[in-house]
């Protein structure tokens, strides 16, 4: 036989109790019972169920502060007892994990939740990838908090409106000072990375050397942009999409960077990521140095007309080999050197010793990618005259 109940009870109370039982059964199978306790204020109720219903069980217990807790026990009939909880910790039959990952992402939402409420906001108020994000219990308080944070500042409000942006900031409040960092340290220290490997040339080649600091330049936003770490914001895939565009579209944005609550990435999609920037990279890279280079060509014939002396001596710099060269190395050396730069140097290093030092942490990071930055001009150097395009 089937059953069904019902209990309401109370903080034990010491006083006596009186049990009254308006209805009575024979000892078999009773078809209704109740009972209640004047004392204690307890109550319970027992129905017969059909036969082929699962034994089922609610309570709410009540204690003497107004908090209330709800709990559940399903039985099913003839299975052995096995027992599944509301919050999947006591979850059976190989549903566990499931229920753990619903808890979690129930648990984040309603943390979230708390704080836009604390802020006074509503999840309207907000962009429509966050709030879904927010829903989905995909994203912690923190990003919340910070999100909050970061809108208070009028040039944050601007930025937070393109995805890229909002993403990279959400993940590190310090995105944009390592951006102006990486390109304001750029032109000195590749122009003096140019002068210690070129020395006496330096001011011969110095076409050559302004071609190398436009395409530094141009290059150094990407470098800090694409390798950044990311709360992930990208809405799903459509269903069609190929499997190629569904691997990388779950990749990160940086190999080595820490995932979220509640998210994981494979090896295989962290080469992934690697694999995905080193291709934005390469394009980025032959992009800028053909700027650079039609740059340099241009100086070079604007040289060569006012000084007819110097037009045996000075060539133009080959465009094609120079771009594709650079491409190259943007998407192997820089790529590489700037992923482990942003994913285990700063986030999984100097972040976590010093979040609370951001001076200390800002000065640190420029420091670091300042030697970054004169390493890279110092490899390319190096890499353009082994295979012959300087």
């Amino acid at each position: 036989m089937s059953s069904f109940a019902f209990s309401f009870t109370p903080a034990p109370s010491s006083s006596s109790s009186s049990t009254y039982s308006p209805f009575s059964s024979s000892k078999t199978n009773p078809p209704f019972f109740a009972s209640f306790s004047s004392s204690s204020s307890s109550f319970s109720l027992r129905l017969a169920s059909p036969p082929s219903f699962s034994s089922f069980s609610f309570g709410i217990n009540r204690r003497t502060d107004p908090a209330f807790v709800l709990h559940s026990t399903v039985e099913v009939a003839g299975g052995g007892g096995d027992h599944g909880s509301i919050g999947g910790g006591h979850g059976g039959g190989g549903h566990g994990g499931d229920d753990d990952g619903n808890a979690g992402e129930h648990g984040r939402k309603k943390e979230a939740m708390m704080v836009l409420a604390e802020a006074g906001r509503s999840l309207e108020s907000v962009p429509s990838d966050l709030a879904a994000a927010i829903k989905d219990g995909k994203i912690p308080a923190s990003v919340v908090s910070r999100f909050l944070e970061l809108e208070k500042n009028p040039f944050f409000r601007w930025l937070l409106q393109f995805g890229g942006f909002k993403e990279r900031l959400l993940a590190d409040d310090l995105f944009l000072a390592k951006v102006g960092m990486e390109c304001g340290v750029g032109i000195f220290t590749k122009t003096a990375a140019e002068y210690d490997r070129r020395r006496e040339k330096f001011f011969d080649e110095l076409e050559i050397v302004f071609a190398d600091v436009v395409m530094a330049i141009l290059a150094d936003f990407m470098l800090v942009y694409l390798p950044a770490p990311t709360v992930s914001l990208r809405p799903p895939l459509a269903i069609n999409a190929g499997p190629i565009a569904k691997f990388f579209h779950n990749c990160p944005d940086n190999a080595f960077q820490v995932a979220l609550s509640g998210t994981s990435y494979s090896l295989l999609q962290r080469f992934g990521a690697i694999a995905r920037n080193g291709a934005k990279l390469f394009a980025v890279g032959s992009a800028s140095s053909l700027v650079g280079t039609a740059v340099t060509n241009a100086l070079i014939n604007a040289k060569k007309a006012v000084d007819k002396s110097s037009s045996g001596e000075i060539e133009n710099v080959p465009i094609l080999s120079t771009s594709a060269a650079y491409g190259v190395y943007m998407g192997v050396s820089s790529n590489l050197r700037y992923q482990v730069l942003a994913g285990i140097i700063e986030q999984r290093i100097l972040e976590p010793l010093l979040h609370q030092h951001k001076l200390m942490l800002s000065a640190l990071c420029f420091a670091v990618r300042t030697g970054n930055t004169y390493l890279g001009s110092l490899l390319w150097v190096d890499y353009a005259r082994f295979i012959g395009v300087q």
